[in-house]
């Protein structure tokens, strides 16, 4: 099964029984910042568009950013972005980036006009200077790994966003790239790293409720057990070490922004706020890093 009908199945498909009506988000609370302390660090389940029709998914993401200090802006590394050397997104509120096809056409219609962050685009080439090679692409807007979850999240489009690319899938050069970032933790930001823990197009079933393979939850059970530790080197080593991880990941680009958001908070404890399974083996398991 290949992306563009995978991603049409996931169309037609509810994510949930209960998922036959459109959610409409919550209104976060408009907690401010704490004033001293680091921020948590995530990585999210993304899901793909018809996400925002699953009430139950949507309150999850929802629930999770009341739950956390708000933040004054977020920096986001989606999946859906793997391009070297890493480029800085648009600074100033742009048109949505509807990096999908087949699906009906309100998913297009869909918006999202946070306000951009010039202040934090500045502050992310300094601490990548001299590490990472940085470019700008101010036209590019915010792609359904980043604008999705942040419907459910941030409803009201009124947190500044800037997303960046990953300059590489490579694990052990991501984990650097989120310790540089990881300053950013003690001035408002929360770096949200976006994509799938299992990314298997091709294994996708029909219905909310289809049976989750053995090797998925040998996989999920994994990252619930190597993402705590302290120690990054089972994490760095998951394509030798990882139990099932060729039928998880055929391609890496989902995992790998988790990698991003552990590095920004190696020593931090961990929670998993989102857990289960949808289409069968998409583990929906999302990250907090840091309380």
């Amino acid at each position: 099964m290949d992306r563009r009908t995978a991603l049409k199945l996931m169309a037609s498909l509810p994510l949930a029984a209960s998922a036959s009506a459109r959610a409409k988000p919550a209104r976060a609370s408009r907690r401010p910042p704490e004033p001293s302390g680091r921020f948590p660090t995530i990585f999210l389940a993304h899901g793909a568009p018809p996400l925002l029709d699953d009430a139950g998914w949507v309150g999850e993401l929802n629930r999770w950013a009341r739950a956390m200090p708000r933040p004054t802006s977020i920096l986001m590394l989606s999946a859906h972005w793997v391009e070297a050397p890493i480029t800085i997104g648009a600074t100033t509120s742009v048109p949505l980036v509807y990096d999908f096809h087949g699906f009906p056409q309100r998913y297009y219609q869909v918006r999202y006009p946070a306000p951009g962050a010039p202040d934090l685009a500045l502050r992310v080439r300094g601490l990548l200077a001299g590490v990472e090679e940085t470019q700008d692409q101010p036209a590019r807007g915010l792609d359904h790994g980043a604008y999705v979850p942040l419907v459910a999240m941030y409803p009201e489009a009124d947190v500044p966003v800037l997303q960046i690319s990953l300059p590489t899938l490579e694990p052990e050069r991501l984990l650097e790239v989120g310790r540089r970032l990881a300053p950013l933790r003690s001035e408002g930001v929360l770096i949200i790293g976006s994509g799938f823990l299992i990314h298997n197009l091709s294994a996708l079933r029909a219905g909310g409720s289809a049976a989750v393979p053995g090797w998925a939850k040998e996989f999920d059970a994994w990252t619930a057990e190597t993402l705590p530790r302290r120690d990054p080197e089972e994490l760095l080593s998951y394509r030798a070490r990882a139990p099932g991880v060729q039928l998880a990941l055929p391609t890496h680009e989902h995992f790998v922004p988790v990698v991003v958001a552990k590095g920004a908070a190696l020593d931090e404890p961990v929670q998993f706020p989102i857990t289960g399974f949808a289409w069968g083996p998409m583990t929906k398991r999302s990250v907090q890093f840091g309380i």
